[in-house]
C-alpha cells in the first residue's frame, strides 16, 4: 500500500516511509491510495473471530508488503492485549470502554501499534529515529508507555503546561529511558504548530531523522478503526441501527471509525461531540471550516482548535458537504452541561464516566432526540480516575485508584520547560 500527501505537492509513499516521515514534505497528512472493502463474508463470520482475527484482517491490506504475514499477526496480538468491553446504560445507548490498557486511554492501540511497527522497521537499523509528539492529555502517556524502551527510538512530547490533569502529566513525565517531556507555556496548539514546524526545519531533519506519534501518523490513526468493529460485533445481534458518538478533539478517532465503514462496517451513522472547542459542529452549521485559538475546558484531551484529522473525514467524503452532512452530526456542549451529565449518568444507570465521555453521553442523547430507534454507542476514551478532581467532586464518592495510576502516583516528575519553537529547537539539536 500507497500513501499520498492530501496537499498533493509530495510523491506518494510505502508504508515504511510514510511512518518514519509522519508528515508529508509539503505538510500533508498521508492517506492510503484505496481503501478495498472487506467481503461479506468476514461479517457474517465476526462472531467466530478474535479481536486479533478481526484486527490483522481489517489492518492487512495498509501496511502490505512491508511488515510480512507472521510479524504482523504478533504486532496486532501485543497491541489488543486487553479487553473492549461494551456496557449497556440502557435500550438506547451503550458505552464501549477503550480504557483497560496500561495508559488507560484509548490511545494505547494506536500507540502500541505504531511502536512496534516503527521498532520492526528499526531492528536493523543503525540510525536513531526521534519521536516528536503533541498531547493535549492522553496521547503522551500512550506514545510515552508504547515507545518505553523500543531500540533506536528517542520520544520527545511536548504538553502544555497546567492544561493537563496530574495524572495525565505523571504518566508523561516519570518514565526515563528514552522518553524526554517538554512543559510548553501555551495551548495544545501551540505545541502541535512546533512539531509540525520541526518536520519542516531542515536544520534539523539534515542532523536527525524525525517522525510523529500523534494521530497525524498514519501507523497511529489507522488501528483505532479496530475497536468500531469490536464494537459492531457485541451488538450487531440486536438488529439496531448503530451510531458512533465520538468526544472529539484532533478528529482522528472518529475519522478511524469512518474507516472501518469503509472496510464494509454496517453502522448507520456518526456523532463529533465537542466541548467548546467546536471548529466542526459550526462547520456543519455553516459550511464555514474557521479553525480559532483553543479553550481550557474539563475534558482536555479535547481542547484543540485546529483538527488536524479533519482534513482526512473530508477526503473520505471527496470534499462533498451534503455526502458529508449524510453520515456526521456534530454537536458542542459547555463544561456546565458536562458536569450535568456526569452527575446522571452516575445518578441514573450507577456508573462512572469520565469528563470525555460524558460529552460523548451528551452526544448520543442530542442524535437520539431526532433518531429514536437507533441505538448510539459512546466512546469512554479514558478511565474517570485520569481525571479525578472533577469526577470526585461531581459524584461526591471517593474512586478507587487502578494499579496502572497507583503505578505512577509516587514517581518524580521531571520535564523542560520551553517558551518557543527555538527553545524546542535548541533542546533537539543539543
Amino acid at each position: 500500500m500507497n500513501y499520498y500527501s492530501l496537499n498533493k505537492k509530495a510523491k506518494s509513499e510505502s508504508f515504511r516511509n510514510a511512518v518514519i516521515k509522519g508528515l508529508a514534505p509539503d505538510k500533508g497528512l498521508y492517506f492510503p491510495e484505496s481503501i478495498t472493502p472487506l467481503p461479506s463474508s468476514f461479517w457474517d463470520n465476526l462472531d467466530n473471530l478474535s479481536n486479533s482475527e478481526i484486527a490483522y484482517e481489517a489492518i492487512k491490506q495498509f501496511v502490505f508488503p512491508e511488515i510480512p504475514e507472521n510479524v504482523l499477526k504478533s504486532i496486532v496480538a501485543e497491541t489488543l492485549s486487553f479487553d473492549f468491553p461494551l456496557v449497556p446504560l440502557n435500550d438506547n445507548i451503550s458505552s464501549l470502554e477503550l480504557f483497560h490498557g496500561p495508559t488507560m486511554a484509548f490511545k494505547d492501540v494506536g500507540a502500541r501499534f505504531m511502536a512496534r511497527c516503527l521498532g520492526y522497521f528499526n531492528e536493523n537499523n543503525t540510525n536513531e529515529v526521534t519521536v516528536l509528539v503533541a498531547t493535549s492529555g492522553d496521547t503522551g502517556g500512550a506514545v510515552a508507555n508504547g515507545f518505553l524502551g523500543v531500540k533506536g527510538v528517542n520520544v520527545v512530547i511536548l504538553y502544555p503546561s497546567g492544561k493537563v490533569s496530574d495524572i495525565q502529566e505523571k504518566q508523561l513525565t516519570t518514565l526515563g529511558q528514552n522518553i524526554k517531556a517538554l512543559e510548553v507555556d501555551g495551548t495544545f496548539d501551540d505545541c502541535q504548530a512546533m512539531v509540525k514546524t520541526a518536520f519542516l526545519d531542515t536544520d534539523l531533519t539534515s542532523h536527525m531523522q524525525l517522525t510523529s506519534a500523534n494521530s497525524i501518523n498514519v501507523a497511529r490513526w489507522l488501528p483505532q478503526l479496530f475497536y468500531f468493529i469490536f464494537a459492531y460485533k457485541q451488538l450487531h445481534n440486536q438488529h439496531k441501527n448503530i451510531v458512533f458518538s465520538v468526544p472529539s478533539g484532533n478528529f482522528g478517532n472518529i475519522c478511524a471509525g469512518m474507516m472501518a465503514q469503509q472496510l464494509g462496517l454496517p453502522i448507520e451513522h456518526f456523532v463529533a461531540s465537542n466541548n467548546e472547542n467546536n471548529v466542526v459542529t459550526r462547520f456543519l452549521l455553516t459550511q464555514l471550516y474557521q479553525p480559532k485559538p483553543s479553550v481550557q475546558t474539563i475534558s482536555n484531551a479535547m481542547d484543540v482548535g485546529s483538527p488536524s484529522n479533519f482534513i482526512r473525514i473530508q477526503e473520505i467524503y471527496k470534499n462533498n458537504f451534503e455526502s458529508l452532512k449524510e453520515n456526521l452530526s456534530s454537536y458542542s456542549f459547555s463544561d456546565k452541561e458536562t458536569r450535568e451529565a456526569l452527575l446522571e449518568i452516575y445518578n441514573n444507570y450507577n456508573y462512572v464516566a469520565d469528563p470525555h465521555g460524558a460529552v460523548g453521553y451528551l452526544g448520543c442523547k442530542s442524535y437520539l432526540d431526532q433518531n429514536p430507534n437507533a441505538h448510539c454507542v459512546f466512546l469512554e476514551t479514558a478511565h474517570p480516575t485520569k481525571f479525578l478532581n472533577v469526577v470526585e467532586d461531581i459524584i461526591n464518592e471517593e474512586q478507587p485508584l487502578p494499579k496502572q495510576i497507583q503505578s505512577v502516583m509516587g514517581k518524580q516528575k521531571v520535564s523542560v520547560k520551553i517558551s518557543t519553537y527555538e527553545d524546542l529547537k535548541g533542546f533537539l539539536l543539543n
